[in-house]
This record gives structure tokens, C-alpha cells and sequence, in this order.
């Protein structure tokens, strides 16, 4: 972990929980699933144009075509679109907590199917993280938050966990912002036939919808996917989503100072919980190396 490899996380960390209050104002005033097939398809045009214009091309190994594929269901299609249709009846912040459980299901992944082991300072750091999260979550089911939604954000987060693994395979071979383009399509293609279906383009267009909109397509989504991109290649997959457990920080103080969501004692209490796990974590993989 060097101080370039910190950077990106925690510029990533606070790009992602970002996504969740833009994303709030989003569904509020248009249909969920279309928005977010038009900003996906707005952001892959774009990363593959800008791709091109610095040299890369469609040259992805085997590894990289199926991260693309799997990285671009798992992760645009099925995490942030289950995301966004539940964000219609629970907070901005608490879907930032749900997503902040990926490094536990990392670890547990990593461990069964890839044979990794993580250090007692680790496994620490990830209960006391795990800890945390639910602390927060707490408060916000006694302040009778949505079981829908909630039970949304959960199957996003595994969706999620799935897609972060296969970054393993994108990491090699370059041309990493034609990758990132490319997934964005396949994340559009997959929501636009649902969205057709299920939904009418029923929008209310206000200054605040059209800045949301722009920031989502540009920042979380181009923007913070490259360097998550960048980040994973540089430290790999567990490490890596450790940083998402700065989404209950990031995501309660956005939602808090934005949206008025409320932040509470056990809120201050759960995040500097989070943030200790996130220190022994990176401990542990700082003594393995």
C-alpha cells in the first residue's frame, strides 16, 4: 500500500458514496432503470472516445472481454440498477452502508474459492468494519427503513462482490479506459430492454435533476470506475474493497449535508469503528507483503 495506491482509494471512496445522493435526486424526479441505462450508455461513449483519442484500442485479452462482460451485468446492471430502484424507498446513506459490507464477502470469496488467507489483524479489522456497518444499519431500521429495499441492496452488494472478483482479469493487458467504456455498454444494454418493460420516460426536469444527472455520468461513473480500475490492478481485488467500507463516512456526511438525511451519535460512533477495521486491514496486508 504507497501513498499513490492510498490516494486512489480514497479518492475512489469518496467518488462511489457520492453516487448514492446523486443518485437519490435522480429517482426522485425520473423513471430509475432508464436514467441509469442512459447514463451508463452517455458514459461509455465517452470513455471509449476519450480511450481512443490516447492511443487505445479494442485489443482486450480473453481475461479482459470477460470482465467486461461479467463487471458490466454484475456491476452496472444488477448492483447499481437494483441500487437506484431501491434508493425509491430507503435513504441515500443506508444504501452506502449496505454497500460497504463488500470486503467481508471479498475476504469470504477470496478465501473459499481462491484460497487466500488473511491474517488474525485482518480478520480483526474486517469484524470490527462488519461491526460498524451494522451499528449504523441499526439506527436506521429502528427509524423503520423499507425491507424491500433493503433486501435490494443486499443481492446489489453480492452482485458487486462478484463483479470486484472478476476485476482479476482486467487488471492485465492495458488499455484500461477502453475497458471501462466497453462494461458501461454492456451495463446499458442490459438495463434499456428492462427498462422499456417496466417503466414509462415519465422526468421532471429541474436544474437539480440535470446536475445530478451530469455529475453521476461523469464522476462515479466514468471517472471513479477507471480508478477503481487503476486501484485493483496496483493492489488487488481484497485490499482494494476495503475502501468500501468508507462508504458509511463518505455516504452519511454527503446524504447529512445534501439531503438533510439524518446523522446521529451511533452514526459517529459506527464510522469510527469502520475506519479502525479499515486500518488493521490494511495493516495486515502491509506486514504479509
Amino acid at each position: 500500500m504507497d501513498l499513490r495506491s492510498l490516494l486512489y482509494g480514497l479518492l475512489f471512496a469518496l467518488m462511489w458514496s457520492s453516487a448514492f445522493t446523486s443518485a437519490r435526486i435522480i429517482v426522485a424526479e425520473a423513471p430509475p432503470i432508464l436514467s441509469l441505462a442512459l447514463r451508463f450508455a452517455i458514459s461509455g461513449m465517452l470513455g471509449i472516445a476519450i480511450a481512443y483519442a490516447i492511443g487505445q484500442r479494442m485489443q482486450l485479452t480473453r481475461g479482459q472481454w470477460r470482465a467486461v462482460i461479467v463487471f458490466g451485468i454484475c456491476q452496472n446492471a444488477l448492483y447499481l440498477g437494483l441500487n437506484f430502484v431501491a434508493m425509491q424507498w430507503i435513504e441515500a446513506s443506508l444504501a452506502a452502508i449496505i454497500a460497504s459490507s463488500l470486503p467481508l464477502l471479498v475476504a469470504l470469496a477470496n478465501w473459499v474459492i481462491f484460497s487466500e488467507r488473511t491474517r488474525l489483524l485482518g480478520v480483526a479489522g474486517l469484524l470490527a468494519g462488519t461491526f460498524g456497518v451494522l451499528l449504523i444499519m441499526g439506527t436506521r431500521l429502528q427509524g423503520g427503513a423499507d425491507l424491500t429495499g433493503i433486501a435490494m441492496g443486499l443481492l446489489a452488494v453480492i452482485a458487486l462482490t462478484i463483479a470486484t472478483l472478476s476485476v482479476r482479469g482486467a487488471s492485465g493487458g492495458g488499455n484500461l479506459l477502453m475497458v471501462v467504456g466497453l462494461q458501461m455498454l454492456v451495463g446499458a444494454s442490459a438495463l434499456l430492454p428492462v427498462g422499456l418493460v417496466l417503466e414509462t420516460w415519465d422526468v421532471i426536469w429541474t436544474p437539480r435533476l440535470i446536475a445530478a444527472f451530469a455529475y453521476t455520468t461523469l464522476i462515479p461513473g466514468l471517472a471513479a470506475t477507471w480508478i477503481w480500475f487503476l486501484l485493483v490492478a496496483r493492489i488487488g481485488a481484497t485490499p482494494a474493497a476495503t475502501f468500501h467500507f468508507l462508504n458509511p463516512f463518505f455516504g452519511v456526511v454527503i446524504a447529512w449535508a445534501l439531503l438533510g438525511e439524518r446523522l446521529g451519535p451511533l452514526d459517529i460512533v459506527g464510522v469510527v469503528i469502520v475506519t479502525f477495521g479499515i486500518l488493521a486491514v490494511q495493516l495486515s496486508r502491509l506486514k504479509r507483503a
